[in-house]
């Protein structure tokens, strides 16, 4: 793993789905084995270069987000890498029997790339604003779940997954993404990247996806005022990182998880999972409470649902009064 922390809070000039969807094109350039399946929105995603450059091995399956599911797993069933790609909503609670009878338990390997999870799909509003995919795709027996945050992380992941086996899903927001990474880092699946780290740390953060970039906000307040934290993406929520939250947890002493998801069911439950079988441990959870998703822009959602860096700062304060 090479990291180089850009970290300036700078929206990317360039679309997450661009990342996608460029890595994608080359993979499939690359690999014959390659096919890319979905649900009437290459136009979202920036896809139609697929169809058009492998007319062959990019479907369009129309708003049939079940049917595109089945034909996947047939498609994996003949040897195929499948990609397949709908809203975060309808990639996991639509799509959720299909998935996990068709694919995961008959031993089927499918890619399934969910875009806009959260508060990022905005003006779609609630019935397409899922808190809990990620949740459902942690709780399927030997799947891989990802949260990716920017432009070079999700390129890496989605290069990475090719050749992974099972059932895995890819949550990502499509546009409006801040620059955390520069494109020349790498990534190693399945370990949490450390941001920052000291001998003086007395608490620390593990986050993902956009809260990346609210939890280094959070960092700079709070070194402000004197305060060390750790700070970790953890992009892989399945398998987790277990000894780097361990790690964390026995030289830091408090955990606060950040996520653009449902507390219930996200990242802080399998960090909290991790830290009561092996290292019990003071807790606080940053993500949405127990709602429904609304419509509105995606800063005035993340006001709305308690996710900014203020939000974290609250939380590291609250944990080192419980500590």
């Amino acid at each position: 793993m090479n990291i180089n922390l850009i970290g300036s809070h700078e929206k990317d000039a360039r679309s997450a789905r661009d990342a996608m969807a460029s890595t994608l094109n080359e993979l499939m350039g690359q690999d014959s084995a390659i096919c890319y399946i979905d649900c009437d929105l290459m136009s979202c995603v920036n896809t139609k270069q697929l169809a058009k450059n492998y007319p062959d091995r990019a479907l369009q399956a129309g708003i049939a987000e079940a049917n595109a599911a089945g034909v996947s797993a047939g498609l994996a069933a003949t040897g195929k890498k499948v990609f397949l790609h709908s809203f975060g909503i309808f990639a996991s609670r639509r799509i959720y029997d299909q998935i996990y009878m068709s694919a995961a338990y008959a031993g089927l390997s499918v890619k399934v790339l969910g875009s806009d999870p959260g508060v990022t799909a905005a003006f779609n509003g609630g019935t397409h604003m899922p808190f809990e995919d990620g949740g459902m795709y942690v709780s399927i027996p030997e799947s891989t779940v990802f949260d990716a945050g920017d432009y070079a992380q999700l390129a890496a992941i989605v290069r990475a997954s090719v050749d992974m086996e099972g059932v895995v899903y890819i949550r990502f927001p499509r546009k409006d993404i801040i620059t955390v990474y520069g494109d020349d880092s790498t990534f190693e699946m399945g370990k949490g990247v450390v941001l920052h780290e000291s001998a003086d740390d007395v608490a620390t953060i593990i986050t993902s996806g956009i809260m990346v970039d609210e939890s280094l906000k959070a960092y700079e307040t709070l070194k402000a005022e004197g305060i060390t934290v750790r700070v970790i993406d953890m992009f892989t929520w399945k398998p987790l990182d277990e000894d780097l939250v361990i790690k964390a947890a026995q030289e830091t002493g408090a955990i606060i998880t950040a996520e653009n998801h449902s507390i219930v069911n996200g990242l802080g439950s399998v960090v909290a999972n991790c830290l009561a079988k092996n290292c019990p441990t003071v807790q606080e959870f940053v993500g949405v409470e127990d709602r429904f998703g609304q419509v509105g822009k995606q800063d005035f959602l993340m006001d709305e649902y308690g996710l900014r860096a203020e939000n974290i700062v609250y939380a590291v304060k609250k944990a080192l009064v419980r500590k």
